[in-house]
């Protein structure tokens, strides 16, 4: 089977700065892949070379069968894109937007209609299809961008920190949204810096100083995590780890967590924190993110 998207240690450099470092991956059809990394990460720039805006300085790969390298214009015609700037037109209508959308991507004028009436259902933006694009909220905005960027019905699409300033409301619907397009089989990759979004994903890579250091389901990403990862609520967790540092408690981690301090043990050291009003949590992906990026931290100072 065919792969969505296909990458062989795709690298960028801007002069002697590595932003993207022989990234490698592997992205089924139909899949939600979440790329996520703290801004400067090199995210973004990932997803500018997938989509044939940028040209990779080493390495390659493909998008549905086609070569960056060489078929970057074939890339552009069969991929969906939106980026977080929404690259819509404030002075211009709703239905504006998408009928010049439309044009640009050749829809034939027996389909243009019916396209652009799906559109305005998914975002529910029908009764706003006259409103001017500069004066909707955040939430529809993005809806809009979102229907732009699918009205050719593109087999993939990639999503540039889709939900940046949107509020909690719009960001479910969106990926409700994305939900449904998944469904009927189009592959999103989609970049984000929220962790509660990347639960959504059937797969999920982390991005962090350029390179990719996870790239698994969520499930086996936690279940990687080694030992028990307890939690102690504490109004002073800085103070709490000190603490224990100075105590000499046996763990393999530990940092602030909220009003928490969450501590990596290995299951032998259990007994060690029976004074301590802790519990054994099941990890999330930021406490994933956290463990990997340290690993990563051992790896390059050994």
């Amino acid at each position: 089977m065919m792969l969505a998207v296909e990458t062989h240690r795709l690298t960028r450099k801007f002069g002697d700065f590595v932003a993207v470092n022989e990234v490698s991956l592997s992205i089924r059809p139909g899949t939600i892949y979440g790329f996520l990394g703290p801004n400067g990460s090199g995210k973004s720039t990932t997803i500018r070379m997938l989509c044939g805006i940028l040209s990779p300085t080493a390495g390659g790969g493909a998008i549905l069968g086609m070569d960056l390298a060489t078929q970057g214009e074939q890339i552009k015609q069969s991929i969906g894109y939106m980026s977080q700037k929404f690259s819509l037109y404030d002075d211009l209508t709703v239905l504006e937007n998408l009928e010049f959308y439309a044009g640009l991507y050749s829809i034939s004028w027996s389909r243009r209609a019916q396209r652009i009436a799906a559109m305005l259902d998914m975002a529910r933006l029908d009764e706003r299809r006259n409103e001017l694009a500069a004066n909707l909220s955040g939430g529809w905005k993005q809806r809009l961008a979102l229907g732009c960027s699918i009205l050719h019905e593109p087999p993939i699409l990639f999503l540039d920190e889709p939900t940046g300033g949107v509020d909690p409301k719009s960001r479910r619907l969106f990926w409700d949204i994305i939900y449904d397009l998944a469904a009927q089989g189009t592959t999103v990759m989609v970049t984000t810096h929220f962790m509660d979004e990347a639960e959504h994903c059937d797969k999920i890579g982390f991005i962090y100083e350029g390179s990719l250091i996870a790239d698994d389901t969520p499930g086996n990403l936690k279940q990687g995590i080694p030992g028990l990862l307890l939690e102690i609520p504490t109004h002073d967790p800085m103070g709490l780890a000190a603490r224990l540092q100075a105590d000499r408690h046996e763990y393999l981690d530990l940092y602030p967590y909220g009003t928490s301090l969450h501590v990596l043990i290995g299951e032998n050291h259990l007994p060690n924190y029976g004074s301590y009003d802790a519990r054994i949590i099941r990890p999330s992906l930021e406490d994933v993110f956290v463990y990997y990026v340290k690993s990563r931290r051992k790896e390059a100072a050994a």
